[in-house]
């Protein structure tokens, strides 16, 4: 089991350089936002939408299948359970629609003779709250929107994150939110430490999935006899092996303190470290209109009424 190949969640992609890659990570991380937030009261369409944009940009960027085909296969899965069970689920309203038409049809033709009301025949559409009943199956129009919604929601959150964090170097993560967080420094905030934080935290996710991969093969080397312990013997063994592996995150943690205090690393004031260089380019300017004919689509036919 090979957890950086199989779940690559959060890590960066050295190789191949695709041009989601070469786009100014301040731009990218609007265009993150943007997905995080134009789902707000927006349409099913829409929602819908993001999923396909989101789909069609990976296959466009050209990363390789190796990186997203697994983690896109789990989430369409994922979200397809969130559809099929939350479209089956009660809906909670418990309302009973009535007919405002009489049960007899002729009764009311009658009526429209003798008052002289007749008038042409107007196509009437159908309407019904329950779309599919068939023994303890029922769908209906509201729990088939919170189905859409909730699965559209999932995919649209993890994989957007996983997709700006698959083409974004922590270092520019880095400087593309300080650069944006500027204005703060007015406040006294202490931004440098903040994206110090940040890189710091995006930088220990390879070594977390690397502990856990690592005690994962030394405890499936030991060849252990599941049965003959009992739930009680393994809840044992797996508590062991989270109190290790708790212990060697923070022996790494505390290894990469000393490895910044040894290089004169005190204080972000005092030493400064230039992550990126940031420098909008053609291809950003690009994005950037791209983002703003976006969100005018969204404005436009992408709200909820």
């Amino acid at each position: 089991m090979d957890l950086l190949r199989s779940l690559p969640l959060g890590l960066y992609l050295e190789q191949p350089q695709t041009w989601l890659h070469k786009i100014d990570p301040r731009v990218k991380f609007a265009w993150l936002m943007s997905f995080l937030t134009s789902y707000v009261l927006a349409n099913n369409f829409w929602r819908v939408l993001l999923v396909v944009v989101l789909i069609i940009a990976t296959l466009i960027a050209r990363i390789p299948r190796r990186v997203w085909q697994q983690q896109m296969g789990w989430l369409l899965m994922l979200s397809f359970f969130v559809l099929a069970i939350a479209a089956i689920s009660p809906d909670g309203l418990g309302v009973d629609y009535q007919s405002r038409l009489p049960a007899n049809e002729q009764i009311l033709t009658q009526q429209a003779f003798s008052n002289n009301l007749v008038q042409p025949a107007v196509e009437k559409k159908k309407y019904s709250y329950v779309l599919f009943h068939k023994g303890p199956v029922k769908v209906t129009r509201y729990s088939l929107s919170l189905a859409v919604r909730l699965s559209t929601l999932i995919f649209t959150v993890i994989y957007s994150t996983n997709l700006y964090l698959l083409t974004t170097a922590p270092e520019e993560i880095t400087s593309g939110i300080e650069s944006l967080m500027q204005p703060l420094r007015r406040f006294k905030l202490p931004v440098t430490e903040i994206t110090l934080t940040l890189t710091l935290s995006l930088r220990f996710i390879p070594l977390v999935l690397e502990e856990v991969q690592n005690l994962f093969r030394s405890v499936m080397t030991r060849a252990i006899n599941w049965k003959k312990l009992g739930l009680k013997g393994a809840f044992k063994v797996w508590m062991t092996v989270a109190e290790r592996l708790l212990e060697n995150l923070l022996l790494r943690a505390d290894q990469m303190a000393n490895a910044m205090m040894v290089r004169g690393f005190t204080s972000p004031n005092e030493h400064r470290v230039q992550w990126h260089d940031l420098r909008l380019k053609g291809r950003d300017w690009l994005a950037i209109a791209t983002l703003i004919l976006f969100w005018g689509i969204r404005l436009a036919i992408g709200t909820q009424v």
